[in-house]
Formats: C-alpha cells, structure tokens, sequence
C-alpha cells in the first residue's frame, strides 16, 4: 500500500509540474478475466515475440486496477480489447458494452476482425454507444486492406470514430504490420481518424510521415521513450522536433496495467524528452479531450 501511495504522490507531483488537474489515457486494457489471463500468461512466458522477460506491474483485480487509474488522476481512459480469430469480436463488444456501462470514466471501446461480419460487427457496436474502437494487425495478423473491412473503414470515417491501430512492426514484425499496409488504407481513406499505437515503434519517421500527411492521423505514446522499449526500439533524437509540431496529435497511451514498470515512469520518461510544458499538458489531456469532446 505504501509504494501505491507512493507512486500515486508521483503522479500527482507530474500533474502539477505541467498543470494539469487529470489525466486522459487513450491506451489501457481492460478485458473479459479469462481473456485478460490468457495475456498476462502470454507475457509471463517472454512470449515469441517478445523474447525477453516481462513482469505485469499492476497484476490487480478489476475493481483494484480501476481504483488505481482513479488514484493516479486519470479521468477517461479505454478499455483496448481485441480478437486473433473469427467469431471474437461480437462478443468482445457486448462485455465492452457492458463494462463501459458500469464504469463512466471509461470511453466505451470496442474491436472488430477480418472477417464477413466485420460491418455488422462494427455497426452493432457504434449502435450500443462505441466511441474509439481497437484494430490490432499484428495480434489479429490481418491486413487493414481486406476486402471484409472496406466498409467497416468508411463507416468509422464518416462517423469519425477514433481507431487506435497497433500497426507498427515492434516489438516483432508481423505480415501485416509497418507503414505500407496503413499507408494505402490512408490513401482510400484520407479522413480516417486514425490513431497509430506506440508511436508506430519501430517506424517512428515514417508513421510521423503519414500524419504529416493526413491531417486526421493521431499518435499515441504507449511504451514510449521507457527504458524498456529505448533498449531495443529507440526514438530518433532527431526526429523529436517533428514530434513537437504534431504537439495537437500526440496522445497519451501507457498499455495499463499491461506494463513491466510503473505509470509514474511511463510519465517522467515523456517529460525526459524536453518538449517541454505546453506540449505534456496537450498529450496528457486536452488533445483527448477535445477528440472526445470531454
């Protein structure tokens, strides 16, 4: 309890150093238990992708790791939830639908596969209340091209619903994964309010480029500029000034409570990189909560 109390001082500490009050995080998990067990039990294996150990920081019950989020200050976050086979993602949304049902803070999530149900799948959710939906190539191992989701895409565009995408090649490649796939998405798309997961590590220039390019093209810092990711997956120095004039589009992701150090570090190693005050206060809240209208 005391090193909660701790970190949570931390926390706090970081709020009002850029003069925040809350914070809003467009990148935590939460999940059906059996489905949630099943990845904490992929990452307590260093899993095949990841290849080297990764402790589960906040190992917590629901109701405990919600308690948490509140403590550290966060006022909105997601519930990331995503299928890796057919038949998934309906039910996903329903627990989804239910969980934002019975959590106000949260901004109601949901997901969606390649598959021939991918548009009903998608509508049913936006029917229920969906407000930013999750698309994961590289777990899923679908390409965002595929003919089942071209509706599913001009549905999202024209009601601007957020999708945050984890289409970036780290922390291994995947078939699907790197600029090229979203890159040709974009161009069918060019008003897709999409928001690239993780900074797009390891491509950081290039999906810096695509939302150079497409005004509707977000980024999210999870696993950003930690220790953990640096070693294997570092940020280009000089590509920091790009990072800074996209300050509008950077939003704040930690992968909570999914990471193998604490919240309280996922937020000092953002405030390492000197883009200084304005630009935290802007990625940590008020870009979200103007995308959100909160």
């Amino acid at each position: 309890m005391a090193a909660v109390e701790e970190e949570a001082a931390d926390v706090a500490a970081f709020r009002r150093s850029v003069g925040l009050d809350t914070l809003i995080d467009v990148h935590t998990h939460f999940m059906p238990r059996r489905v949630l067990e099943k990845v904490w039990a992929y990452f307590d294996s260093g899993g095949p992708l990841v290849g080297r150990p990764w402790p589960i920081e906040y190992r917590y019950e629901e109701e405990q790791r919600l308690a948490l989020l509140r403590e550290f200050g966060v006022s909105a976050f997601t519930s990331m939830l995503y299928p890796h086979k057919p038949g998934m993602a309906r039910w996903l949304n329903d627990w989804a639908a239910d969980f934002a049902a019975r959590t106000p803070d949260c901004l109601h999530t949901a997901t969606f596969f390649a598959e021939p149900c991918a548009a009903d799948d998608v509508a049913h959710a936006i029917d229920q209340g969906a407000r930013v939906f999750k698309s994961h190539l590289q777990v899923g191992a679908y390409d965002p091209n595929d003919p089942t989701l071209k509706d599913v895409w001009g549905t999202l565009a024209e009601a601007q619903i957020p999708v945050v995408t984890h289409c970036g090649s780290g922390p291994a490649p995947g078939a699907h994964t790197g600029p090229g796939p979203i890159a040709s998405l974009l161009a069918r798309h060019p008003r897709l309010p999409l928001i690239v997961a993780h900074l797009g590590m390891p491509e950081y220039e290039e999906f810096l480029g695509l939302a150079e390019r497409y005004e509707k093209v977000m980024l999210d810092t999870t696993m950003a500029f930690t220790p953990f990711a640096e070693a294997a997956m570092p940020f280009p120095r000089e590509a920091l000034p790009r990072l800074a004039a996209l300050g509008d589009r950077v939003l704040l992701g930690t992968d909570f409570p999914n990471i193998p150090y604490t919240y309280a570090e996922a937020l000092r190693c953002l405030e390492a990189t000197g883009l200084g005050r304005d630009w935290l206060r802007a990625v940590c809240h008020d870009n979200a909560a103007r995308l959100f209208a909160l």
